[in-house]
């Protein structure tokens, strides 16, 4: 057996999984292991026989396990939706007797009903908002208590991608005094004015009793060291009910958060009745300053930025919408790697996990909340943007959870430094899907966007957006009034005609960029940023050149599930990463247009003429623009023509084949963003130097031509330190010399030995629709990505992966 070297990273080195959830009091445990699961619906649940159910911890997707099929929705990948059922059974302790207790539910998708011991205590129709129920009126203390969820998918096209389906997120017990810190109850917001930071501070208290409590509550600010740098103490007269204390504490020359220095605080609040303590939570906070200008763009800390931003829905691939949080830090991480500084949530709220990452790594984050309001949006069912299309979603519980969810998603996410602006709403105003507007017809001089058709007189009237754009930011503000509020603007010519953008505080631009000069020239009081774009190297000169333009969110950061072409296709691969978490070379040629860390990057494809255009010389060849998305490949036939594309941030570049140099440096083309060469294939190892001006060597990739596949090798492994982590092990196919095997697609199985299991083999191939839930995946661009979980015993995790023809790879993982 070969053996290889591994090169093993502690991927998490700096946060670990929650001990605590986000409801911001009492004693919470979490209650992920040991439920029972059902796909298909119950006359009655309290009779059901379940024997024969699954056995399953949460997170849990079931319709990522689910059978692809081409009879199935294109806008949500091909899988499955349905209507499923949860149960679990645990005992409330005896001395648990006076106490409160609750239930958390950190994500459901969706219409979901929770009872325990067979009384509801709530439905939430929103799959990705949390909410909580208390449970106390039906707890039997000192028995066994039984919880059922009911969730109902069975809409399974209600969302233009892939949503999910089940209890994909947490779940907490919660105990707490009757009188306690309210759910969400703390809100910390920083203030800085030149050397003085001011942390404000609000503290609600529920009082679950009749009688009036006398509460001392006690904030103390702890420095990132632990050394406690401000405390203060308040008294409270606690009605039945919810009662509120505001205070603040003062801080000279506090550390700044920052991208690059993401400096945390902890904000200790401690509540006591009669000097006891009866309820106390820990805050993460920061101190920070945002400024929005019209003119001059964004500022963190009164540094002008650009912000290079992403787009991001919340699955990951095989794992679907159950992402463990040692997934989303690589995948973080890769983002920064490449240059992105913000995450735009799109279109909805993400796990608490991921807002907790970004603090921490120093990742500016815009939070939305919907895609749809009062109405519904076309849903592609046979491919995207083809066929006919859908009409289910989440528009007919909105006037009545529209608010509430709003409300739910600002308190719970309020506190994390890393979000700059509430957004609420996407594309809601796409013209024709569903709104109209007269605007529409005639002539239409002038009108850059594309809409269903002329203007449509039987459609809603685009006139009602602007009333629900200002009580939704009503609510917005209600609750956080320390930030700014932004919407994604689809139809911007249409929603200049309503008070919709006027509205906002900032208005966020979905793909129209030639509507920047223009709509800053005529609304010069208007805050412009491209809330979504194309990743064309135009769009970004738009926010470069612009300084009025504070940045852009690129759809998208990463390859994601649903919004599919026709059959086979997984999801929508516009990513920079794919699903697997390796970068795409549109990755790099980001990288070279975003990072200041000195890159370089070589892609290849065939040289092939452009067509002749009709009524053309027949002699006539047209020059093939450069393209952002070049393999990393060096394996053609002798002689053909190749075009070699080079990103990269120098000045120049040298192109070497095989040791000798092809012409002389090439300057950096700012046409198109990308240094790039014809010339006929050779053999061999091929390089690229970037130079800065002076010539100087400032960095250096290479690419090489290789054999047949010979073995299998561990890259990488990622390990974690959280409990119940996952491990990311990375194999390579290699030829005989070691060099990748780029152009590879062997099958490949892992078999795993100890106390671990898998959780996916993923290669990020977006068209490839086999089985995912197997021991078994074909490599794609040779290679491939296993997630393996341990099972909570102590042992060592032996994973072992083989291929026909191909010798063999192991690792241990302990």
């Amino acid at each position: 057996m070969r053996v290889f070297k591994l090169l093993t990273i502690a991927l998490l080195s700096i946060f670990t999984q929650p001990s605590f959830a986000q409801v911001s009091f009492g004693q919470p445990e979490l209650i992920n292991e040991g439920w029972l699961f059902q796909l298909g619906d119950l006359d009655d649940f309290t009779k059901a026989d379940r024997q024969r159910w699954q056995k399953v911890d949460l997170p849990h997707d079931w319709s990522v396990k689910g059978q692809l099929s081409p009879t199935l929705s294109s806008c949500t990948g091909y899988l499955p939706g349905g209507i499923g059922w949860y149960h679990k059974s645990l005992t409330i302790p005896q001395d648990k007797q006076g106490e409160k207790v609750y239930l958390y539910f950190e994500g459901v998708y969706n219409r979901s009903e929770v009872f325990l011991n067979g009384h509801s205590l709530g439905k939430r129709p929103n799959g990705y908002i949390s909410f909580m129920y208390d449970a106390t009126p039906y707890v039997e203390y000192g028995k066994e208590n039984v919880i059922d969820v009911r969730v109902d998918h069975s809409q399974s096209a209600d969302s233009r991608w892939y949503t999910g389906s089940g209890i994909y997120r947490h779940v907490w017990l919660v105990y707490a005094n009757p009188v306690h810190i309210s759910q969400w109850g703390v809100f910390a917001y920083p203030e800085v004015k030149k050397n003085q930071g001011t942390l404000h501070i609000e503290v609600e208290i529920s009082n679950g009793t009749s009688a009036n409590a006398n509460l001392t509550v006690i904030n103390e600010l702890l420095s990132p060291a632990g050394k406690s740098v401000g405390k203060n103490i308040k008294k409270l007269h606690a009605t039945a009910g919810q009662s509120k204390i505001t205070t603040a504490i003062k801080v000279n020359r506090p550390a700044l958060w920052d991208l690059d220095n993401p400096v945390l605080y902890t904000l200790k609040t401690t509540v006591l009745a009669d000097g006891k303590v009866i309820d106390e939570t820990s805050t993460r906070t920061g101190f920070r300053t945002f400024t929005f200008d019209p003119d001059k763009g964004f500022a963190l800390n009164g540094e002008w930025m650009k912000m290079k931003g992403v787009c991001i829905h919340h699955d990951a691939g095989v794992l679907g919408a159950a992402v463990p949080l040692d997934v989303w830090k690589r995948r973080l991480l890769i983002l920064k790697e490449i240059g992105c500084n913000a995450i735009r949530t799109s279109h909805n709220p993400q796990a608490p996990e991921l807002y907790d990452l970004c603090d921490e790594l120093g990742l500016l984050v815009l939070n939305e909340a919907y895609d749809e309001w009062e109405f519904p949006k076309r849903k592609w069912l046979e491919g995207w943007n083809v066929g006919t299309p859908g009409f289910q979603g989440a528009y007919d519980f909105f006037e009545e959870w529209g608010e509430k969810d709003l409300e739910d998603m600002v308190r719970r996410d309020r506190n994390h430094v890393s979000v700059f602006a509430w957004s609420i709403g996407n594309e809601v105003d796409y013209p024709n899907d569903p709104y109209s507007h007269p605007v529409l017809g005639g002539d239409r001089a002038g009108f850059t966007q594309a809409s269903y058709g002329g203007y449509n007189p039987d459609a809603p009237d685009a006139m009602r957006l602007g009333a629900i754009a200002k009580r939704l930011v009503a609510v917005v503000k209600k609750f956080d009034p320390s930030r700014v509020t932004t919407a994604g603007l689809a139809g911007v010519a249409m929603s200049n005609q309503t008070e919709y953008p006027g509205a906002l505080d900032i208005a966020g631009y979905n793909y129209t960029e030639s509507k920047y000069a223009e709509d800053h020239k005529t609304y010069p009081k208007r805050v412009i940023y491209g809330s979504e774009n194309g990743q064309g190297f135009a769009a970004w000169k738009a926010v470069r050149d612009n300084e009025y333009i504070f940045g852009q969110f690129l759809w998208t950061g990463l390859d994601y599930l649903g919004e599919a072409g026709r059959w086979p296709s997984r999801g929508l691969n516009t990513g920079m990463v794919n699903f697997a978490g390796f970068i795409k070379p549109r990755g790099y040629f980001r990288q070279s247009l975003w990072s200041d860390k000195p890159m370089a990057y070589l892609g290849t494809s065939l040289n092939m003429p452009m067509p002749i255009r009709p009524g053309a010389p027949a002699n006539q060849r047209r020059e093939r623009p450069p393209s952002m998305d070049a393999p990393s490949v060096w394996n053609y036939e002798d002689g053909q023509s190749v075009r070699v594309v080079c990103y990269t941030n120098a000045a120049k570049a040298q192109l070497i084949l095989n040791g000798k140099k092809i012409g002389t440096p090439k300057e950096y083309d700012d046409n198109t963003g990308i240094i790039y060469w014809d010339l006929p294939y050779e053999k061999g190892k091929l390089e690229v130097i970037g130079l800065d001006a002076g010539d100087q060597e400032v960095s250096r990739y290479a690419i090489q031509s290789s054999e047949q596949p010979y073995a299998l090798t561990v890259e990488t492994v990622l390990k974690s330190e959280c409990e119940n982590g996952v491990a990311q092990v990375i194999l390579q196919v290699v030829d005989e010399k070691g060099i990748p095997v780029v152009l590879s697609d062997n099958e490949v199985t892992c078999r795993i030995e100890g106390p671990a299991k898998l959780l996916g083999l993923e290669a990020g191939n977006n068209s490839d629709m086999t089985d995912y839930t197997d021991h078994a995946h074909r490599v794609y661009q040779g290679r491939l990505l296993a997630y393996i979980q341990p099972t909570g015993e102590a042992g060592t995790i032996k994973v072992r992966f083989t291929s026909p023809w191909l010798k063999p790879a192991e690792v241990v993982v302990r």
